[in-house]
């Protein structure tokens, strides 16, 4: 998730056209009036519900990869708050850190990463976080892109050995789960030769490889589901994220271009995790619901499209920011009418 302004969540001014009042998202027409605004919503309270819909996963992740979830974690959220208090003052504003913002940009960073990741991968990845995914484009609410993805995806095109599928073994483990291949390593690693599909059960609950906050589906849905209930989190798009991924992948399945199933692809890599607490960014997402379905769909055909075809075992990250580059023509697509039917073109 990402921040969202109390006042005007878009961070954005009101105009006045032809009798209708709409808003302006990034100079197009998103949503004509009348806009309803909730008070009490504010964006530490908003926040303060995404952190607490990650407690499973982060209590997941623990259980499986023990302190190196509090190292990588712990690393991640302190560098997000010196970068966000440093860019800030560097813009000449007040230091925003009490929004929990950064906090959760450095969590959601810290979980998308392999328990093996080296000290300077979180700390780079952070300030690169706050940095270019966020501060660059004038801070609070007028990010582009998740801010979280932004870093993992610098660090993992400036670090491919230290996170590529090599990053996520540890050979003679003490923990069985860090001394195999992730789930989707392995399947595209068989290219077609897969003789045995992996066990659901232990990818339901997370006894298994992988990064961070990606082994869990049970606790992602715990997490994520939530977050959809306290509507800190938009329950459209994780709901067309996984019905677009069980049509997308039983396709694929069906005509036998993976051998991974539908739960398998629902189960295994970052989806249930992306859905609910990365696609929902509030600031990144569009706005209508139609609009957060079209973005749903389209994360999830990339992230099958990534798995199938490509080389890369997973797919989310890319999905999730190529989308997110979308969101203002979806939203220029996706404009509701106004209430009462169109405004009457004058005379």
């Amino acid at each position: 998730m990402a921040e969202q302004d109390n006042q005007n969540p878009t961070g954005q001014d009101a105009e006045e056209t032809d009798g209708v009042t709409a808003e302006i998202i990034r100079g197009n027409i998103v949503a004509p009036s009348p806009h309803l605004s909730d008070t009490s919503v504010t964006t530490r309270g908003m926040m303060r519900d995404v952190i607490i819909g990650l407690v499973p996963v982060l209590l997941a992740s623990l259980l499986v990869f023990g302190w190196y979830t509090v190292i990588q974690v712990g690393l991640c959220v302190m560098t997000a708050l010196v970068a966000e208090s440093l860019f800030t003052r560097m813009r000449g504003q007040p230091n925003p850190i009490a929004d929990l913002s950064a906090v959760v940009t450095g969590v959601i960073l810290g979980l998308s990463i392999p328990w093996s990741a080296p000290w300077y991968i979180p700390v780079i990845g952070s300030m690169i976080a706050i940095g270019l995914g966020k501060s660059v484009f004038g801070g609070l609410g007028n990010n582009i892109f998740n801010p979280a993805m932004v870093g993992r995806a610098f660090v993992m095109l400036s670090f491919a050995r230290e996170l590529g599928a090599g990053a996520y073994v540890q050979a003679g483990a003490a923990v069985q789960a860090v001394s195999q291949a992730t789930p989707l390593t392995a399947a595209k690693e068989a290219a077609g030769e897969l003789t045995q599909l992996p066990a659901l059960w232990p990818l339901f609950v997370g006894s298994h490889n992988g990064s961070l906050g990606e082994t869990s589906a049970l606790a992602c849905l715990v997490g994520g589901l939530y977050l959809c209930w306290r509507r800190s989190a938009s329950w459209e798009i994780p709901a067309s994220v996984v019905g677009s991924v069980i049509v997308f992948s039983g396709l694929a399945n069906l005509i036998g271009l993976t051998e991974l199933t539908v739960l398998h692809h629902l189960f295994t890599g970052a989806l249930l995790f992306g859905a609910f607490f990365i696609a929902t960014d509030p600031v990144s997402s569009p706005l209508s619901p139609k609009g957060k379905i079209w973005f749903g769909i389209g994360i999830s055909f990339f992230v099958v499209l990534i798995r199938v075809f490509s080389g890369y075992p997973e797919g989310v990250m890319f999905a999730v920011l190529l989308m997110n580059a979308s969101v203002p023509l979806i939203n220029q697509w996706t404009i509701p009418r106004p209430v009462g039917g169109p405004v009457p073109e004058k005379a």
